[in-house]
């Protein structure tokens, strides 16, 4: 019997990456393990093994599921993601003080519910693109349907996390022009999302108790347009590690920038696999990265149903424009955004939710019948 089911490659580079995250999350976690732990990095890494073992489970087990069982339960996964959300809003916390993202704890997890309302967020979009395709022409008819739920994410998450807030946005943009949806609607689209970002930079500078967030975003703004900004800190220790990095690198575990990262182990770990592998392992990743894009393009290309497709090119896209602007952001091509590294930087609810989306990827390419089983088919 046939455990794994879909792209075999798939599966391959998730295992690859995954393996890379051990050795590096095991390296890089140096800085946390001195500040938390009395210097125990093991304590990390096996939390990160725990980590990933849930992801692969919830991976495994979703590409075993047809994907048209999510095309109606993506409403119920939507209303899910809302509550989370509003409680995090509500009573979340922020896990020490090491971004601006609300968590909440479930059953002794942190947990973060703006990861799951994105991965919701795009299946429904999908679906309702597919659903509501004779209202795609009307702005008035299908602005609930496929304008609302992006909206309303985008607005509940913006305060807290301007950075996945316009990830959100772009890929979903992106999900609706490939879904045919109106040049005229995804234009307002456009004049709605800067609008609504104009209001709220202004209401959030007359009322700065509503959100602390602008001062980080403007801080990071200007320390990325001014190298000399004293909050460059994180920024020169990872060019640091990228230049002593070289060619090759200094090799396993020997990187000395990740004691000075308070973020090596998540949103600066690119620059530590620099550092210890060199500019050859830095393309080594963005290679399995390009690779993963060209077999969920496949995957896009070969279903024959539109809401797999749309599924497909929306959740890949997420996953790996986010592996790219985390390596942008440590080579200092971006401002610092907070964003991870998918299935190599450590974490609970970013190791989940990728896995989550590469198993909805993996239950599209299962159901796409080859030309050989068709023909056996047909006999």
């Amino acid at each position: 019997m046939n455990y794994i089911k879909g792209d075999k490659y798939i599966w391959a580079i998730a295992i690859l990456l995954s393996l890379v995250s051990i050795v590096l999350v095991y390296s890089s976690s140096s800085h946390l393990a001195f500040a938390f732990k009395q210097g125990n990095t093991f304590s990390f890494l096996v939390k990160h093994l725990i980590h990933l073992g849930i992801g692969f489970f919830i991976m495994w087990t979703l590409s075993r599921i047809p994907f048209k069982y999510f095309y109606n339960s993506s409403i119920l996964i939507f209303g899910l993601a809302l509550v989370l959300v509003f409680w995090a809003m509500s009573g979340g916390q922020t896990i020490g003080g090491a971004n601006a993202s609300r968590w909440i704890r479930i059953a002794g997890f942190t947990f973060q519910p703006s990861e799951l309302a994105k991965l919701a967020l795009f299946v429904l979009l999908a679906r309702n693109l597919v659903h509501y395709r004779d209202k795609l022409h009307s702005f008035k008819k299908s602005f609930f349907p496929i304008l609302g739920p992006v909206i309303l994410i985008c607005g509940l998450i913006l305060p807290s996390n301007f950075s996945t807030a316009a990830i959100i946005f772009m890929i979903s943009f992106l999900i609706m022009f490939v879904g045919r949806y109106s040049l005229k609607s995804l234009g307002a689209m456009i004049l709605i999302g800067l609008v609504s970002l104009g209001l709220f930079y202004a209401t959030v500078t007359k009322f700065p108790n509503i959100s602390n967030r602008v001062g980080t975003w403007k801080a990071r703004i200007e320390s990325f347009t001014d190298k000399s900004s004293e909050g460059n800190y994180q920024v020169n220790h990872a060019k640091t590690a990228i230049a002593r990095g070289g060619l090759w690198g200094k090799g396993p575990g020997k990187s000395v920038q990740k004691y000075f990262l308070p973020q090596s182990s998540s949103d600066f770990i690119f620059a530590v696999i620099v550092e210890e592998y060199g500019v050859v392992g830095g393309f080594v990743v963005i290679g399995l990265y390009l690779l993963l894009l060209l077999r969920i393009l496949r995957t896009a290309r070969k279903t024959d149903d539109d809401f797999a497709m749309l599924m497909t090119i929306g959740l890949g896209f997420s996953i790996v424009s986010q592996a790219f602007i985390n390596m942008s952001v440590a080579v200092n091509l971006l401002p610092v955004t907070g964003q991870t590294l998918p299935l190599i930087s450590a974490g609970g609810s970013s190791v989940w939710m990728t896995c989550a989306a590469i198993g909805l990827i993996l239950s599209i390419s299962n159901s796409i019948v080859s030309p050989s089983e068709s023909l056996a088919h047909e006999k």
